[in-house]
């Protein structure tokens, strides 16, 4: 059988809203080509080198779906006798593991649980027929996950690429509260257009999130430099040698970090702690600065791009003390800041206006379930 995505070397790339703009930008530069949007992701054909340079490189795609097969479906004995026609054994091994995950809307089978049973079922059924022994489903870290779309009863059967969320890239072995997710600092780290000319600073930096994906930015190390699995690996005609040499292409582009060029801070020391651990593993992070300090107890911060993901809602605790260090936060830009672009991120929405200052822009951008803003004030 001859998947889909090998007739028409088409993807689909998941990507959180408000990034569609940038996530075809940067698609567009690793290789892509015949780009579309569509509903909570991007179309987009891609030869293998350039498949494996996006799951390498992307910094702003969630993963990469290849499409195994497509058709009308209209019944759950349907869908479970056409996923039988799949030939799952060239996908993956009796000793590999997977998982099923579905989303199903305005069709007839109407519960995305069930519909990924059946999909499991026919699964292990093929294996049984053949083997008399069938691969184990594994929820947290399989080896490759398989992902059924059905809408308007037309299902579409995929294999994901990039074996789990792009947005994982390894480094982070601390966690604090409500921690910012990977892609979404890459993508204010991207909005903010800054290119090392002049330095970046996060007074409140947590895990240090934001320092990372800089670092990584500036740098140029690949978004995948630290992991260890991908989906790819189980396509059919996966070429070995030409993932290798991708990555090694992409690895000699690595630059060193000037020491004073990224740095950042914050109130927590267990947060300080946190960012250190996550950083060390980062090639060239050991350059960036951390202390433990008030934002308002930093001399000032002239000619930077400020970057920040100010705490809110269960991280702060009541409303007023949490309008009150926005208030704070904004006196500390326009009085210490002079000559420079800040970029802050409000998870909610209603603080902007407590900053005191008037945005250049605003613009959406979620934070898993969080529809935030990102905006840009120019300090004169």
């Amino acid at each position: 059988m001859t998947f889909n995505y090998e007739k028409s070397n088409r993807y689909f790339a998941l990507i959180a809203e408000g990034m569609e703009e940038l996530g075809t930008q940067e698609l567009e530069t690793l290789g892509a080509t015949d780009i579309k949007t569509g509903f909570r992701g991007i179309y987009f054909s891609a030869e293998p080198s350039a498949l494996y340079r996006i799951n390498y490189l992307s910094r702003l795609l969630t993963r990469i779906l290849a499409p195994l097969m497509d058709f009308d479906c209209h019944s759950s004995n349907y869908l479970y006798k056409t996923a039988m026609n799949i030939p799952w054994t060239d996908l993956l091994g009796i000793e590999d593991t997977f998982r099923i995950s579905a989303n199903v809307s305005r069709s007839n089978i109407t519960h995305s649980q069930y519909a990924a049973l059946l999909i499991k079922d026919a699964i292990a059924d093929t294996f049984m027929q053949k083997y008399d022994k069938r691969p184990n489903v594994e929820r947290i870290d399989p080896d490759v996950c398989f992902h059924l779309h059905l809408d308007n009863n037309h299902a579409t059967i995929y294999l994901d690429t990039s074996g789990g969320s792009l947005h994982r890239r390894g480094y982070r072995k601390i966690s604090i509260k409500a921690p910012m997710q990977e892609t979404l600092a890459a993508a204010i780290i991207q909005m903010s257009e800054w290119d090392g000319s002049h330095p970046l600073y996060d007074p409140m930096c947590g895990s240090g999130t934001l320092l990372a994906e800089a670092a990584m930015h500036y740098c140029q190390i690949p978004s995948g430099l630290f992991r260890k699995k991908y989906g790819l690996f189980f396509l059919p005609d996966f070429d070995q040698e030409l993932w290798k040499a991708t990555r090694a292409k992409a690895d000699k582009e690595i630059r060193g970090l000037e020491k004073g060029l990224i740095n950042g801070s914050d109130l927590s020391g267990e947060a300080i702690h946190a960012a250190r651990s996550n950083l060390e593993a980062i090639p060239g992070a050991i350059s960036i600065g951390l202390k433990k300090t008030r934002f308002k107890d930093i001399s000032g911060l002239n000619n930077h791009t400020i970057v920040c993901n100010p705490p809110y809602g269960k991280r702060m605790g009541n409303a007023d003390d949490t309008k009150a260090l926005i208030k704070d936060l904004g006196d500390f830009l326009k009085q210490h800041c002079s000559g420079s672009q800040a970029y802050i991120f409000f998870g909610n929405r209603e603080l902007i206006k407590s900053v005191g200052l008037r945005p250049s822009w605003k613009k959406p951008l979620k934070n898993g379930p969080l529809d935030g803003r990102l905006v840009k004030f120019d300090l004169y």
